[in-house]
């Protein structure tokens, strides 16, 4: 979806004060953690400022609703003192925003927006009157529109909403954490067809991205951490044992000990399974016109996680696809001219805030 049009939408119903001397922080806000970073236009390009990461407690925000609004508040009062932050960028997770396409057509067409909300019940299980919506147009022909519509709760964004207004913070944008990824790590302008998996700590979202377009995001309950716990319970060691195990062999055959490529090959087997399924669905799936989508040109790994030994392989020969590494600098620095402080494994986790930051970037 564009994020630029939601904002502009996000905007009637709250106004949210635009700072476009002062470049805000890309905030990706996840169950595990809030993860921060600046980007900073130099005389010799864009540069990464400062950024870091805060690890949020269990039970304070749960598949990105706020449950213990203080205790994140808490964490948000510490940025702002020890960093400096004071304008963000924020990322929502996929379960709370709904995604679906919507055909409508031109004949008796008078308001689009009007049309979507009469239409918007049929697809989203919370009521009109408690939703933010916006679109974006895919396709036009001389008869309809192809819309491609996100929705959000009304009540989710308050929650978000105060408690930065609690923490003194301002809030430029709210957006889709798979938009926010995808700018990051698909090169832009391009138009292509892509699935964006991001394999995070506890959790991977399965994103596809078509002609600039976030078309379906999907969630997984599966992550680094569940690989880790497999491992401790098997050999009856450690989680921090079972994390460095898992790390130094990961999904390679040829190990001294090959009963941990099998422990590991049953929970990444879930996720390529999910993967496979979304992936045929794609492939198999008409419109309403009965045309075909475009073809997936490849899988493309982000997260914190997707540093697995093997996992890129592994995918890439079990579903017979293109498989790589996202590069999060994309869109952001020449590598060969500028290294940032941060190193390619970990920036894979810090795709989300990066893509945010750069809404700035794209602005000026």
């Amino acid at each position: 979806m564009s994020m630029n049009s939601f904002n502009r939408f996000f905007l009637r119903f709250f106004p949210v004060p635009r700072f476009l001397s002062t470049p805000s922080f890309g905030l990706d806000i996840s169950d595990e953690s809030v993860k921060f970073l600046e980007l900073i236009n130099t005389k010799n390009g864009i540069r990464v400022g400062r950024h870091g990461e805060r690890v949020i407690p269990s039970g304070i925000i749960e598949s990105g609703k706020i449950i213990n609004a203080k205790g994140i508040e808490e964490i948000l009062l510490s940025l702002k003192k020890e960093e400096g932050i004071k304008s963000v960028r924020v990322s929502l997770l996929e379960e709370q925003v709904y995604l679906f396409k919507l055909r409508l057509e031109k004949s008796g067409l008078v308001n689009v927006r009007e049309s979507i909300e009469l239409a918007l019940e049929e697809h989203i299980p919370i009521s009109t009157q408690d939703a933010i919506f916006d679109y974006e147009l895919i396709s036009e022909d001389t008869q309809s529109l192809e819309l491609q519509v996100a929705t959000i709760s009304k009540s989710v964004i308050e929650s978000y909403l105060n408690i930065f207004k609690n923490s003194g913070i301002k809030v430029q944008s709210f957006e889709l954490e798979a938009q926010a990824i995808s700018r990051a790590v698909v090169k832009k302008g391009d138009m292509g067809t892509y699935m964006i998996v991001d394999f995070g700590e506890k959790r991977t979202g399965i994103f596809i991205m078509s002609r600039g377009v976030i078309m379906f995001t999907s969630t997984l309950d599966l992550g680094g951490v569940m690989l880790g716990n497999m491992i401790a319970k098997n050999f009856k060691i450690s989680f921090e044992e079972a994390e460095k195990i898992k790390k130094e062999f990961g999904l390679q055959r040829n190990t001294a000990n090959k009963e941990i490529f099998s422990v590991l090959l049953n929970s990444v087997s879930i996720l390529r399974d999910e993967l496979v399924k979304h992936f045929l669905y794609w492939h198999t799936h008409k419109d309403e016109e009965g045309k075909d989508n475009p073809p997936i040109k490849k899988i493309i790994l982000c997260g914190g996680d997707s540093n697995l030994i093997g996992l890129s392989d592994y995918i890439s020969v079990s579903m017979k696809s293109k498989v790589e590494m996202a590069n999060v600098w994309i869109n952001i620095v020449n590598t060969e001219n500028y290294i940032p402080e941060i190193d390619f494994k970990r920036a894979l986790s810090f795709a989300a805030a990066l893509g945010l930051a750069l809404r700035d970037i794209d602005n000026n």
